[in-house]
């Protein structure tokens, strides 16, 4: 049986933890509040480079003591930046947790963000925008979120080729001074720990941290809701996007349940009904992407540019008929795909130190596994259709990729148009 604990510190900092006794591993998700909706207009791509830098040398270590030391410890590590977060997590051996988070203490309060390495990053940093570039899919979903949401909450991490050329070692310095702060970060720990020792070794750590108070940006305008990127190639690209309520709002769970019926697993419509029956598509499906304060649903297909069309009309008329309601046995077919991720994530200090965080941030609580376990329960046919029939598919944002545009409905409001 888990346990769960919490900890605010007086300079704000959030400790949130899930004992997992009967694992020999622990991990951590350090969320700081410097994600990449905080960036300048002119500077777009400061906040991934700076997490860059922020990897070349911290404390009393350069860049390849700090590698070493990880190596050493054993950590599994990932670093990222979404649109209010750039992240660190690692995981490893429980007795080593402790001196992980030293390490990581280190990069976030005292990184060495050497001048002389700041092209070596750059170049990282170009490399991972033409990744982009070159992977029409994940281009795809830039162009798509950059126009559904209101700036900035739509901006992409990887930034633009010259916001990445302008940015100077005094931007990345200014941008950390200003934006890593103890008000507002989240640190999660699940797994092998001590909760008392946990507690104080991170007040040791990061109890002296100065707090500083940092409004959010200023909302600007969205994007066309009906757009085409033009690609030469031979397939196109397919995006579909229409807001729906974020995680912290007590209806997600039946409009998470909803997109659970169009896409995930193969008896799913959007499956069945435009890659099996029809074969318009190489891969289609339909996701939940949720902010602080505001949710989206995405739906996406890959086809032939000849295909594009008909794959395009039977998306919407998919939407369109999910408005009128789901049945039972796709519910059952819903709850049993949860419970088995429940399940695994039971045996992962990862993705539990990476849920507490989001659940403190999300929602200011941590829910327990039993808890979701209840809440999927708890889910009816008679609850989702009552979202749905309040909350039909519509006000579509519609971008597709390829060599031609596509025709969209007179009025993207409406599938049904």
């Amino acid at each position: 049986m888990s346990k769960q604990y919490s900890h605010q510190y007086d300079n704000g900092l959030a400790l949130v933890a899930e004992e997992m006794s009967w694992l020999e591993s622990a991990a951590f998700t350090l969320l700081v509040p410097a994600g990449c909706i905080y960036e300048p207009a002119d500077r777009s791509g400061l906040s991934g480079f700076n997490c860059e830098m922020l990897l070349r040398g911290a404390g009393d270590r350069d860049s390849r003591q700090f590698v070493d030391a990880l190596d050493c410890l054993g950590v599994e590590r990932g670093e990222s930046v979404s649109d209010a977060h750039t992240s660190f997590s690692g995981a490893t051996v429980g007795e080593n947790l402790f001196d992980a988070l030293a390490i990581y203490a280190d990069v976030i309060r005292r990184p060495h963000l050497p001048a002389e390495q700041i092209e070596a990053g750059r170049q990282v940093m170009l490399q991972e925008l033409q990744a982009v570039e070159d992977d029409p899919h994940h281009k795809l979903m830039v162009e798509l979120r950059r126009r559904h949401f209101h700036a900035p909450w739509g901006r992409a991490n990887t930034g633009d080729q010259a916001g990445l050329e302008a940015i100077d070692i005094a931007d990345i310095g200014a941008f950390h001074r200003r934006y890593f702060r103890p008000n507002g970060t989240i640190l999660g720990v699940a797994g092998r720990f001590d909760w008392p020792a946990l507690r104080d070794h991170v007040g040791a750590l990061l109890g002296d941290w100065p707090a500083r108070d940092e409004p959010l940006p200023s909302e600007g305008p969205r994007g066309e809701q009906s757009a085409h990127v033009h690609l030469d190639t031979n397939q196109t690209q397919i995006g579909i996007a229409y807001a729906s309520v974020p995680y912290r709002d007590p209806r997600y769970f039946q409009a998470w349940g909803a997109v659970g019926a169009l896409s995930g697993g193969m008896s799913s419509r959007y499956f069945t009904e435009v890659r099996e029956k029809r074969g318009l598509c190489y891969s289609v499906y339909a996701s939940y992407y949720t902010l602080r304060d505001r949710g989206a649903v995405i739906s996406y297909a890959g086809t032939s540019a000849e295909r594009a069309q008909e794959t395009l009309d039977v998306m919407l008329a998919e939407l369109a008929r999910l408005a009128d309601g789901v049945q039972e046995r796709e519910l059952e077919r819903l709850k049993a795909r949860i419970k088995s991720s429940l399940i695994m994530q039971q045996e992962s200090s990862s993705a539990r130190s990476g849920a507490v965080a989001r659940d403190w941030y999300h929602l200011g609580q941590v829910r327990t596994l039993a808890e979701l376990g209840q809440l999927v329960d708890d889910l009816s046919c008679a609850s989702i259709n009552e979202y749905l029939a309040a909350h039909p598919p519509r006000d579509f944002t519609i971008v597709t990729l390829g060599p031609r545009p596509l025709e969209t409905p007179d009025r993207v409001s409406s599938a049904r148009a």
